[in-house]
């Protein structure tokens, strides 16, 4: 990756941590997609093929299902898949809001970084490793923000048996809906050899 390229990596990873430690606290650095912002910035920084192709992984769908739930409740007043209400939510300011924004900007930004890279075909099994460990770790912080969805799903609200079946259940509809999917996508479009 170009100096330019690390240097801005560096400058969002402080900024991003920053704020959000401080306006949502660390609990939130469970969140999925903001361990995505920090290993991708890692990733650029180090010119890990290995850390950014896990976190496109991990990102490329649900920055699209978190765009397009944001822009379904623009539309129709009603979100489509939920985790986006917290930008209707007033009680954080605007400006705080608006930095989710990172979601519509992440896809292109990976996009480049594995043209530049390439795609490390390893990136599936460390995502699959990183999700279990999260999810796992969202089921005992802060139950009331469902962080992961780890209390309830995002589309009916409910819990499917207790912990390890939800929990268990939760890890399958990632791995089989949209990091295989998307690994192999990625594999095709981008995909190198590992090194070693």
């Amino acid at each position: 990756m170009s100096r330019a390229a690390r240097l801005a990596a560096a400058t969002w990873l402080v900024v991003f941590v920053t704020i959000y430690s401080w306006a949502y606290g660390p609990a939130n650095f469970l969140q999925l997609c903001d361990v995505a912002v920090i290993l991708t910035c890692l990733g650029i920084m180090q010119g890990s093929a290995l850390l950014v192709s896990s976190q496109a992984v991990s990102s490329f769908v649900i920055d699209a299902l978190w765009s397009l739930d944001v822009l379904w409740r623009v539309l129709t007043g009603h979100h489509l898949v939920g985790g986006t209400e917290y930008m209707w939510d007033a009680r954080w300011p605007l400006w705080l809001r608006l930095l989710s924004l990172f979601h519509v900007v992440w896809p292109p930004i990976l996009a480049a970084a594995l043209r530049r890279m390439g795609y490390d075909a390893r990136a599936l099994a460390l995502q699959c490793a990183i999700a279990a460990v999260l999810l796992v770790a969202s089921r005992l912080v802060l139950p009331s923000q469902n962080l992961n969805f780890a209390h309830r799903d995002p589309f009916w609200h409910r819990a499917w048996g207790p912990a390890p079946v939800h929990l268990a259940l939760t890890f399958a509809v990632l791995v089989a809906a949209i990091y295989w999917p998307t690994h192999a996508v990625l594999r095709r479009l981008w995909g190198r050899q590992p090194a070693g």
